[in-house]
């Protein structure tokens, strides 16, 4: 693929997240109960993932994965920032680079997709969810093959990650859209790109063993779920 094609990528999966995004603002009941579904789901990534969050070796890039990219941080809010930059990344970061913040938007417009339906199926209970309600809702939402593509999206960002965090280039490139970028006002996108830069390129030995188990928790939970088993949802970590 050409980096003509990650830059159409990203601009269609802007695109995506924008529209998605609209019912949250115009919806004020609609925004708080996602707040609310967000916030008991990063509540079960902590749980799920707790020794990654405790480990000295993995918990920056845990961090940053179950906050920035997976959890309830909302990577919309950026949209418009990411737009204005679209033809400086394009012209500076290299395939890769541009691949990754373009996966990265797609990551979160199934995530907004998702989640939209998951509000939607639980109604009322999305103010006082517990494993049960979230588990007969994700059943009823369905949609496993988007479920599978989310989790694989989190496994090629992460490999993509730990990839450019040992780029010097990469490096550089930041340290000097740095000044710009909070001229500009997108000192905020400038501090996510920064902040998984950096919880990559510290993780000693790379990522492969962090992303390794973080995908195959994903994976086995979601197919545990699927089967009817919501117990999934409240277990640790295995020792």
């Amino acid at each position: 693929m050409t980096k003509e094609t990650f830059r159409d990528l990203l601009l269609t999966e802007l695109d995506r997240s924008e529209r998605l995004r609209a019912r949250t603002v115009e919806d004020a009941s609609f925004g708080e109960r996602r707040l609310s579904l967000r916030a008991w789901q990063a509540e079960r990534l902590a749980r799920t993932h707790r020794d990654l969050l405790d480990s000295r070796r993995f918990k920056a890039a845990a961090q940053f994965f179950l906050t920035d990219l997976y959890g309830p941080e909302d990577l919309s809010r950026h949209i418009e920032d990411v737009r204005r930059i679209v033809p400086v990344m394009t012209r500076v970061l290299p395939d890769s680079g541009l691949a990754t913040v373009a996966h990265a938007v797609e990551l979160n417009a199934i995530s907004e997709s998702l989640d939209g339906a998951m509000v939607e199926a639980l109604g009322e209970r999305a103010a006082a969810i517990d494993a049960a309600a979230y588990g007969a809702a994700y059943r009823a939402v369905g949609r496993v093959d988007e479920r599978t593509r989310q989790i694989d999206i989190i496994d090629h960002l992460g490999r993509s990650l730990d990839k450019l965090a040992h780029i010097r280039f990469i490096g550089m490139t930041l340290k000097m859209m740095r000044k710009p970028a909070t001229l500009a006002g997108l000192g905020e996108l400038q501090a996510f790109l920064e902040r998984g830069y950096a919880a990559f390129g510290a993780m000693r030995g790379g990522a492969s063993e962090f992303i390794e188990i973080v995908v195959s928790r994903e994976r086995a939970i979601s197919a545990a779920v699927f089967s009817g088993d919501d117990g999934a949802l409240s277990r640790g970590p295995e020792r």
